[in-house]
């Protein structure tokens, strides 16, 4: 028996976000047939698996995490038939796909649901989901004082077709998202099939979402006055989120991956702030994978990001996994923006990406980041969706700006997002022609051109990717570091140019930098380089 390559170990994955990658047939909304006909220009960037977010059945009363049909395609992206092609040219291209799994919650439209608002209290139905009775005389206040994510209280109470109000259930972030009752057998048996049913189709893997949710303290106790968890909050202790039970149903879950051939994946999205935790879901008998949120959300600060490293290294190689690296995502602000923006946000995201491309493990790359894009501070208030916008009062404006369509040609709006002449569901900013995969593909220099000559340099060296690396001396503010064999890396954070004790070949650099002379290289502010030799 050859022995597995456990390829999540060191692979680059690319995010897409459905719904603005591509459309294909002008409804203003990305699609699978539209992600299809792009693949070779991901190839040519030189990923090696795509993970798309939700494509089911849904509402999108939150971009496709509430899911009402977890083994459909929702006709607004495709047909399963278009998944199956989808998947078929992306093995033919050598790009494995992950899907995502969101098993904290369904749609409030997902049939569980449905028929459990039109049963009884008590009846079996209700038992799937968090339903339970008001407190106070009649009932009229919540169960407990738990916050939705996305603002306001996390419980909703039914009311009868005559207006009578009776349970309460809970829903950790929006109303049409009720929670799952994982004590119930038959969540564990539904979500079981699941998998299988989108394994047996050929996936290399899931993405979960919540991970860190699905099992509740059994007592639902109330949170400390003034807590509340916020979308990006892994440091507040919750009675919902981290429990030791999830770890049962990752042991479960990783046992029917393995049961399959080919060697399939699962990721986290764990917000748990403490680098051992995290960990933990990443035990030999658990999870593969868990992003690495306290490095997305470090400071552009070198002592902070190397306390991060170190970190996250030692935790994740006491269980003997890697540690997997990310900048952006669907949720987030885009990194160039959250360095600053404009020139200065561009150049250290720049620098950003070098450094996390030379870290040991694997990478997670966000659409339209190698590109260069910032995030859409300004779309109109109209045109806005996320729910945080609404249950915030108008007062959080919430994830929508990462999320607006990519632009793939020059001209005009929609930038071959669509055909010309359709309207992307999200505006695209007029500017963003010039910052289109067309606009920027064989130029030097340009953020295309920087993503692609440092993803395959990750592909072709040896010392890149999963194994080791060793601090070096260096001045302040410069974080230098050697991967064995033969390759140096250097990220200049300061405001300042650094002299380093360095030599040998300039491989890739995220801004113009001469190569070392007599032992030294002067490497720019905010800057990076890649040295060999």
């Amino acid at each position: 028996m050859e022995p597995q390559s456990r390829w999540w170990r060191e692979a680059a994955i690319y995010q897409i976000y459905v719904r603005s990658f591509a459309d294909s047939n002008g409804d203003g909304e990305g699609d699978l047939t539209g992600i299809r006909e792009r693949l070779p220009h991901l190839a040519e960037l030189g990923v090696d698996a795509i993970w798309l977010t939700p494509f089911y059945v849904s509402p999108l009363a939150d971009g496709g995490y509430d899911v009402a049909d977890y083994r459909d395609v929702d006709p607004r992206f495709g047909t399963l038939e278009d998944f199956d092609a989808l998947l078929g040219a992306a093995h033919d291209l050598g790009i494995r796909l992950i899907i995502d799994v969101v098993p904290n919650h369904s749609s409030s439209a997902h049939a569980w649901f449905r028929e459990a608002v039109a049963a009884e209290p008590g009846d079996p139905a209700r038992s799937r989901y968090v339903f339970r009775d008001g407190k106070g005389p009649d009932g009229e206040q919540p169960p407990n004082n738990w916050k939705s994510i996305f603002g306001g209280p996390a419980w909703t109470r039914l009311k009868r077709p005559d207006g009578t109000p009776e349970q309460w259930y809970l829903h950790l972030f929006d109303p049409e998202q009720p929670d799952f009752d994982w004590t119930h057998q038959e969540v564990h048996d539904e979500f079981d099939d699941v998998l299988r049913f989108w394994l047996d189709r050929g996936v290399d893997g899931f993405r979960i979402d919540v991970a860190h949710g699905m099992v509740k303290d059994p007592g639902l106790p109330d949170i400390a006055e003034g807590a509340k968890a916020d979308l990006l909050d892994g440091s507040t202790t919750l009675p919902y989120f981290d429990q030791d039970g999830v770890h049962d149903i990752y042991r479960r879950w990783s046992a029917i991956a393995a049961s399959y051939p080919g060697e399939r994946a699962l990721v986290a999205e764990a917000w748990v702030e403490d680098a051992n935790r995290v960990a933990r879901y990443l035990r030999p008998d658990e999870l593969h994978q868990a992003f690495n949120f306290e490095y997305l959300t470090a400071p552009w600060d070198p002592s902070r990001l190397r306390e991060v490293i170190d970190g996250s290294l030692a935790a994740n190689g006491a269980v003997g996994a890697t540690t997997t690296w990310v900048l952006s995502n669907h949720d987030v602000t885009r990194h160039v923006t959250r360095f600053g923006g404009g020139e200065q946000g561009l150049r250290r995201a720049r620098a950003a990406t070098l450094l996390m491309l030379a870290l040991p493990g694997s990478v997670y790359l966000y659409q339209g980041e190698e590109l260069g894009l910032p995030e859409v501070t300004d779309l109109p208030d109209d045109s806005l969706q996320d729910p945080t916008w609404e249950r915030s009062g108008r007062t959080e404006r919430g994830r929508d700006g990462c999320r607006v369509p990519l632009p793939w040609e020059d001209g005009s709006a929609p930038f071959g997002f669509g055909p010309e002449g359709s309207t992307p569901w999200l505006p695209v900013p007029e500017g963003w022609g010039a910052l289109s995969r067309a606009s920027q593909r064989g130029v030097e220099g340009s953020t295309l051109e920087l993503y692609t000559r440092a993803l395959g340099l990750r592909r072709e060296l040896d010392a890149l990717g999963d194994g080791a690396m060793t601090w070096l001396d260096a001045p302040e503010g410069v974080l230098y570091f050697e991967r064995e064999p033969g390759v140096r890396v250097a990220v200049n954070l300061g405001g300042e140019t650094a002299e380093i004790a360095a030599s040998g070949e300039v491989l890739v650099s995220s801004g113009p930098v001469a190569a070392p002379a007599d032992g030294s290289l002067a490497l720019p502010a905010e800057t990076a380089v890649w040295l060999r030799g």
